[in-house]
């Protein structure tokens, strides 16, 4: 991703100059403009400014140490297309390269915003349950895919590996809520319209195979299912901190706990109660594997990017 991205700050105008001084403090820093008076709600002063992705981190932990969040206001947005050798040349000085940075504030929004317990999340959590139920029942492996990467629960599990290194509880409780009540009404939703199939004859008993050969991975869980949810949450955290959300459908078709949802409603309404238990077990599995996935991603990403930083500190004060 790397790039530029543009902050703007409302600022009391008492403040401007020792803010504008900060700004300049940071290599990575362009483009400085200062509109006095401009802002009404809140009044103050807008500052603006082009920073590299890979000093923005630390530009937005200056400002808000000013106290600019509180008094005023902080936003920040990508920039698209800068033409401008004054921002290539702060790409260049600031340490690192932006495709490895993390702008921590962006992606603690991103999953504060993620986690909420919206009908929208609902719906496709419902609607990928009842694919992987059918999925189950025409034991059929393109149905199982087209579940997973409908399923939109990537996001509360990442804010719960957040929220647990960052001691983050009030996005603990969210994100869990939201996991565990959309969880449970995708399961039941999807119950419930397998037991009227089965009322009113659309399905029968043997309508769910005791041998699925295409399938039968949904409710058998080992130890590659664990090392898969692992791999699945380390790719998945990089996505986000990224930027790069393509690389999240790689995620949602790796790990199973849709599918591992849908099995369960069906195993459940249909009596086939000896995939109940292994369908929990994968559904656990995954959560717990991304989850810790997740924790240890972010704990390595912040040391990484310490490290660099204190080799570029070290380099600019050789130059």
């Amino acid at each position: 991703m790397g790039g530029m991205l543009h902050v703007r700050a409302i600022v009391p105008p008492d403040e401007t100059d020792a803010v504008v001084a900060e700004l300049a403090l940071h290599v990575g820093v362009t483009n400085v403009v200062v509109l006095p008076g401009a802002a009404r709600v809140p009044s103050g002063d807008v500052v603006l400014c082009d920073v590299a992705r890979e000093a923005t981190d630390d530009v937005l932990t200056a400002l808000k140490a000013r106290g600019i969040a509180r008094t005023g206001s902080i936003a920040a947005s990508e920039v698209d297309l800068a033409l401008s050798d004054a921002a290539a040349e702060a790409e260049e000085r600031a340490p690192g390269h932006g495709d490895d940075a993390v702008v921590w504030d962006q992606v603690f929004r991103h999953l504060q915003d993620g986690s909420r317990l919206t009908w929208t999340f609902g719906a496709f959590l419902v609607l990928a349950t009842m694919l992987a139920g059918i999925a189950a029942l025409l034991d059929s492996p393109i149905l199982v895919v087209g579940a997973m990467v409908l399923g939109p629960e990537f996001v509360p599990i990442a804010a719960i590996a957040f929220a647990l290194l960052t001691a983050r509880w009030e996005l603990l409780r969210r994100a869990n809520l939201t996991l565990v009540v959309g969880f449970v009404l995708a399961i039941a939703v999807t119950y419930v319209c397998t037991r009227i199939g089965r009322f009113t004859g659309f399905l029968d008993l043997a309508e769910l195979p005791a041998d699925r050969p295409l399938t039968g991975f949904v409710y058998s869980p080992d130890r590659w299912s664990f090392l898969v949810a692992i791999l699945a949450g380390i790719a998945g955290v990089l996505s986000l901190t990224s930027g790069k959300a393509e690389a999240l459908v790689g995620v949602f078709i790796s790990v199973t706990t849709v599918p591992a949802a849908g099995n369960l409603a069906v195993a459940l309404a249909l009596g086939h109660y000896s995939e109940v238990r292994g369908s929990v077990l994968q559904l656990g599995v995954n959560i717990g594997g991304m989850i810790i996935a997740g924790i240890v991603t972010f704990v390595v990403q912040w040391l990484c990017w310490k490290l660099v930083l204190r080799r570029g500190m070290g380099r600019s004060e050789e130059g």
